[in-house]
């Protein structure tokens, strides 16, 4: 606990995803809380144990607060953080043409232009907007919380960190899985591989674990050079698949011969490209994670921090390239496929399954390239499941720790990496490792995600009276709507998985928030010259005695009744001194609370005032704070509340109220256990 009189900004930019605490920092901390009277993890001699526990916590995230932050991690041209996040977009070309043509068939290069026409349309202008309001890497997410605000706020972040989850796990999860199909079809690979694509499956995520639990490093300059050879080799696959298709034109006579015999006319098969659509979304990812990598992106010496325009004007570069690079390559692949694979190996069982720019590298320009091709796709999807992890990292610990609604080893990297490594190998049995299987949770994670940022930059333009950009977003809104419920509709195994990541994240937020509620959740306490003074003229008698009061008193009378009752109910003297201290509540759903403490005089009597979210969190962090700053022990004195204690109880966990005096005692004796050194709490 520090008092101070004065605020002290931070003008530190957020973290970026990827970094650690440094070892000094933990160990830092653990000194300090045993200094307070608490005890460092471990001990001075950890037994076999305590090491495994110190080495677990060790890391931790990005979002850690406290005084040990990590420091600004090394930001990069634009074009660099481009391919951070073209591991997990690019990626996706892997399987992406091969998903099209078995779910559309023929009509998977139409299909496919729709695809393209929303990601430009409607996808990039709403991430070019958020990329605006919310520079800091926080994404789409943080503008509803903002925007919302309070427990219905909360919730919403909750159910959409479910969805994330759901995105982010199953894109580790498909991507492995695919990584496999390029493996297990590469034809220098021992047959006995087939058959085994779950344990390589597994194998491939583990060692992803592995990797973060040793420690994630610099993640940039690998990402660049996959990512340049990976478009490189496709590049060389489309070229050469397009040279195909222009020297034997009958293909595409063929194809669209076909095509208008399965389909009567042109209005036919757009009206089913637009039904179907939703079959192909997962070619819409990326976006989240183009904006939740803006703190490594080359901001300018000039640009104010809280909205730093030169990096939200590279971020608008970043977003709009990657968009075009990805239309470019989708239309192109959709198209030559199609054409060019036979349907059948599209199949289950196929040479194509999963993998049909693939079958195109291996079957026209021979099986060398084909090999070089596969071990660049399965780097680059195993590297897209690294992205999704430190996605999951830098998330989780951004706002459920803030919310109080995870236990505190959940800011750590490793304890994280376990939970999500052991959700990936379940996901992965249960779906057998099947990449087409996983189709319909990826495409629920990225579309309510897309959805989630429509609606908010929607309320956002609605709010600052915008009213074209309003209905412009709004109509992209009900885009998303339709294709996210349609694609529910059509793959409910998506929106299950999601479910259960939802049900999980709530239920252990509201436990561990019941649980954590009697912790201090006061960060710091500040005083303005007033309630110093009148602090320091009490503590100069030798005794610091406050009633507790509700705020905006109406006349004399009450702080007369009130001191009159203590005095009779304690039995103190005539020259016994009170100060009042009055807590008008604000956001209860907010978790941890800095006090600012503004003293004034009012009808002859000395009040110290102070805004939180919860009342008796708040006295108690007032109290210690008194405590430390003059050396006096403080006394704090109540009146009993009349009602059912479990009535107040739960009035205490949702608006921040109920039976204080008790809940103070109780937060007293947490933060401090020393009774000898814990503030009086005096109830009557």
């Amino acid at each position: 606990m520090s008092v101070s009189d004065t605020t002290q900004p931070s003008d530190q930019p957020e973290p970026s995803a990827g970094t650690t605490e440094a070892a000094g920092a933990v160990e830092e901390r653990g000194t300090a809380d045993a200094r307070a009277g608490g005890s460092a993890v471990g001990g001075a001699e950890p037994g076999r144990h305590g090491r495994f526990v110190g080495w677990l916590l060790h890391d931790r995230p990005v979002g850690h607060s406290g005084p040990h932050r990590p420091p600004p991690h090394p930001t990069h041209p634009w074009w660099k953080v481009m391919c951070l996040t073209g591991v997990d977009y690019f990626s996706t070309l892997g399987y992406q043409p091969a998903i099209a043509a078995a779910a559309v068939g023929l009509l998977s290069p139409l299909a496919t232009l729709v695809l393209v026409l929303l990601t430009l349309l409607g996808a990039l202008p709403v991430y070019r907007r958020v990329a605006a309001e919310s520079p800091h890497g926080e994404g789409s997410i943080a503008m509803l919380d903002r925007l919302l605000g309070r427990w219905k706020g909360k919730f919403v972040i909750l159910v959409l960190l479910g969805f994330m989850a759901t995105d982010f796990i199953i894109t580790m999860t498909l991507s492995a899985a695919d990584a496999t199909a390029h493996l297990v079809e590469n034809p220098y690979v021992p047959g006995w591989l087939h058959g085994n694509e779950v344990l390589i499956t597994l194998v491939l995520l583990a060692l992803l674990g592995a990797v973060f639990l040793r420690g994630f490093g610099e993640a940039i300059g690998i990402a660049v050079v996959l990512v340049v050879v990976y478009l490189s080799l496709n590049l060389v696959v489309i070229v050469n698949a397009l040279w195909n298709v222009i020297t034997a034109p009958e293909l595409v006579t063929n194809w669209r011969n076909l095509l208008t015999t399965e389909h009567s006319n042109i209005w036919v098969m757009i009206g089913i490209s637009l039904v179907v659509f939703p079959k192909l979304a997962l070619g819409l990812s990326g976006f989240e994670t183009g904006v939740a990598v803006m703190p490594q992106i080359n901001g300018s010496p000039d640009d104010d921090p809280a909205a730093p325009a030169a990096r939200i004007r590279s971020a608008r570069k970043l977003l709009t390239t990657a968009a075009l690079i990805m239309s470019g390559f989708l239309i192109t692949s959709s198209f030559t496929t199609i054409v060019l694979i036979p349907a059948d190996e599209f199949e289950d069982g196929g040479e194509a399954s999963g993998r049909a720019l693939a079958y195109l590298a291996h079957e026209h320009l021979g099986n060398v390239f084909g090999t070089i091709y596969d071990v660049s796709t399965i780097l680059i999807l195993w590297f897209a499941g690294a992205s999704a992890m430190a996605g999951l990292l830098n998330i989780v610990p951004r706002y459920l720790p803030r919310y109080g609604m995870v236990p505190d080893w959940a800011r750590a990297t490793r304890p994280l990496v376990l939970v999500f490594a052991v959700i990936a190998f379940a996901i992965t049995v249960i779906f057998k490792a099947d990449v087409d299987a996983q189709g319909g949770a990826y495409a629920t994670g990225v579309l309510v995600l897309i959805l989630s940022a429509s609606i908010a930059v929607t309320l956002s333009a609605y709010r600052r009276g915008q009213r074209g950009k309003t209905i412009g977003f709004g109509v992209i809104s009900v885009v998303f709507v339709y294709t996210t419920i349609a694609n529910i509709i059509e793959r409910p195994d998506g929106v299950q998985i999601a479910a259960f990541f939802i049900f999980a994240i709530v239920l252990t937020s509201l436990i561990s928030r019941a649980t954590r509620s009697t912790e201090l959740r006061v960060t710091q306490v500040r005083f303005d010259p007033e309630a110093r003074r009148i602090i320091d003229q009490a503590a100069a008698t030798g005794d610091i005695r406050i009633i507790a009061n509700e705020p905006d008193a109406r006349d004399v009378a009450e702080y007369r009744e009130k001191e009159a009752e203590q005095r009779e109910v304690r039995n103190l003297p005539e020259n016994a001194h009170f100060l009042f201290l009055e807590v008008t509540l604000t956001d209860a759903s907010v978790f941890e609370s800095e006090l600012e403490v503004v003293g004034e005089e009012r009808f002859g009597y000395r009040i110290l005032r102070v805004a939180s979210p919860t009342v008796p969190n708040a006295i108690a962090g007032l109290l210690l704070a008194i405590r430390d700053e003059t050396g006096v022990m403080p006394h704090v004195y109540f009146a009993w509340a009349e009602g059912n204690p479990f009535y107040f109880l739960f009035r205490y966990l949702i608006s921040g109220e109920g039976d204080v005096p008790p809940v103070t005692r109780e937060v007293l004796r947490r933060a401090e256990p020393n009774r000898s050194n814990r503030p009086w709490v005096h109830v009557g």
